[in-house]
């Protein structure tokens, strides 16, 4: 009777966001003016939020050369996100292929699917339109995360999607609102703002619901996968390539990152709302918590 209950609750959730979807999308191709030109002088993101920022080798770049250097990493932040959207899509892929095609919840993942195809699109337009090329994560991480789909599932697969969702989307939240950014880079946060909202409510009742029903060994596995994903979501924010544009060393400057506090805070800052959320539903233990550290999303060293 109550897994019943949790059947028809997890029904529930799918209808209405299955109307959510309906009611309100984006195609970025309709509603993104492209061709609008780029506001000189207005940042791509906030100074603040740079990887360099507050270093000595922040301090030795010019005005021009900091906007320059915020232009490259939203790329590769963007980029990124594209390559863990696509990740994404095949997990949801592997979800649905063994569930009721004819179910509010199989037909939801699908149009959550439909959704992140116009997001990817949307990012790599957003990259080409400023010019600077697709970054996304280091070679050697795009392909050790090809096992992704295999080695992870139930809740650690959607509580992974949630870190990687929900520190971009406080990321986008910031950068939307603030006047002083570019007015593309303004809109594409908005619409994906707008539209993960409703995949981020999914997520988090599927990883709720799936922590139920796992006994004491799969949950110590579970700790340990979503840690060693979350800490390659946020290393690969930054590819060590966009120092160049403006430059510096790649090594020099992944360096001057990883050991910046202003870094290391803004991406606990940016965990702030889905850390406690993990915490609480039983997926951050003691198996996971050296990447957890070394991914910042959790106090401690490198």
């Amino acid at each position: 009777m109550t897994r019943a209950l949790k059947e028809t609750d997890r029904e529930k959730t799918a209808e209405r966001l299955l109307k959510s979807s309906a009611n309100k999308f984006y195609d970025p191709d309709v509603d993104i003016d492209w061709n609008a030109p780029l506001v000189d002088g207005k940042r791509y993101i906030p100074a603040h939020r740079s990887s360099l920022y507050g270093t000595k080798l922040w301090d030795s770049l010019s005005e021009e050369q900091r906007i320059e250097l915020g232009k490259h990493e939203v790329a590769s932040v963007a980029t990124t996100g594209l390559w863990f959207e696509i990740l994404l899509m095949q997990m949801l892929l592997k979800e649905v292929y063994d569930e009721d095609p004819t179910s509010s919840h199989a037909q939801y993942a699908l149009t959550e699917i439909a959704d992140e195809c116009r997001h990817s699109t949307m990012f790599a337009r957003m990259a080409s339109r400023i010019g600077c090329p697709s970054y996304g994560p280091v070679p050697w991480l795009r392909r050790l995360a090809k096992l992704m789909p295999s080695i992870s599932y139930g809740p650690a697969r959607y509580g992974a999607i949630l870190v990687a969702e929900e520190v971009l989307d406080r990321l986008q939240r910031e950068q939307m609102n603030d006047p002083d950014i570019q007015p593309l880079v303004r809109m594409v946060n908005r619409i994906h703002v707008l539209e993960e909202a409703r995949h981020v409510t999914f997520a988090r009742e599927e990883v709720t619901r799936g922590m139920a029903k796992l006994t004491k060994k799969e949950i110590v596995y579970q700790q340990f996968i979503i840690a060693l994903i979350s800490y390659f979501v946020t290393r690969a924010f930054i590819n060590p390539r966009v120092y160049k544009a403006v430059g510096i060393r790649p090594r020099d400057g992944v360096e001057a990152a990883l050991n910046n506090p202003n870094w290391r805070e803004s991406i606990q800052w940016a965990g702030e709302k889905i850390m406690p959320f993990l915490q609480e539903s039983g997926l951050v233990g003691k198996p996971g918590m050296y990447f957890w550290r070394k991914s910042f999303l959790l106090p401690g060293k490198r």
